[in-house]
């Protein structure tokens, strides 16, 4: 176990994700500034008031995109592994904690519920005419990368950052995707109603 400083927001950082920052509170300065001098990571974690989430995700300054005379800065962090934290603890002036790591189980996922992931990454990208992802079926952490690259809600975001087995991830997540998908068509049908006939009927 170690302590690291902590870094709550109301979102969710996953491993390998990038993320703008602006630090504005003096005890963030103070974290990211250590951060940055003595090239140690912090621990992103979702807080939802008043509590603060177990698992979080060691982050680390990616770069820093501008600094303002007041000690205020923008940066990019980057997702690094994931720890569990085990007592908070004091004496800084921002939150701090012993942890430790949360490591994933030796279950990958099998190649057809891959196939059945990127798939249904793909028609949810159909749907919504957005660009999707080029991702490599064997690319570590796969889930991770998926879920940082679609819009989702922090709660599916924490529960996927909990899960202990890539397997697990990946069929939720293939879940999601689906759910998504159906979400979008329904939204287009419920437009073009509208625009036809100026209602929207009831449609399951």
């Amino acid at each position: 176990m170690r302590e690291i400083g902590l870094f709550p927001l109301h979102m969710v950082l996953l491993p390998r994700e990038r993320l703008p920052l602006h630090i504005f509170e003096e005890r963030y300065k103070e974290l990211i500034g250590e951060s940055l001098e003595e090239k140690i990571p912090f621990g992103f974690i979702m807080v939802d008031e008043p509590a603060m989430r177990e698992v979080g995700t060691l982050a680390e300054v990616d770069h820093v995109e501008e600094r303002f005379p007041d000690g205020r800065l923008n940066i990019v962090v980057l997702g690094l592994t994931r720890f569990r934290v085990v007592e908070l603890t004091t004496g800084r002036s921002f939150h701090t904690a012993t942890i430790e790591d949360v490591v994933d189980e030796p279950d990958a996922a099998a190649t057809v519920e891959t196939d059945a992931l990127l798939a249904a990454l793909s028609e949810l990208a159909k749907v919504a005419e957005a660009e999707e992802p080029a991702p490599t079926q064997d690319e570590p952490e796969l889930t991770f990368r998926l879920a940082a690259a679609v819009e989702l809600e922090n709660e599916v975001r924490q529960d996927l950052l909990e899960l202990t087995s890539e397997r697990e991830r990946t069929l939720r997540l293939t879940s999601v995707f689906s759910e998504l998908t159906r979400g979008v068509r329904r939204q287009k049908r419920a437009r073009e109603r509208a625009e036809t006939n100026g209602r929207v009927e009831p449609h399951d």
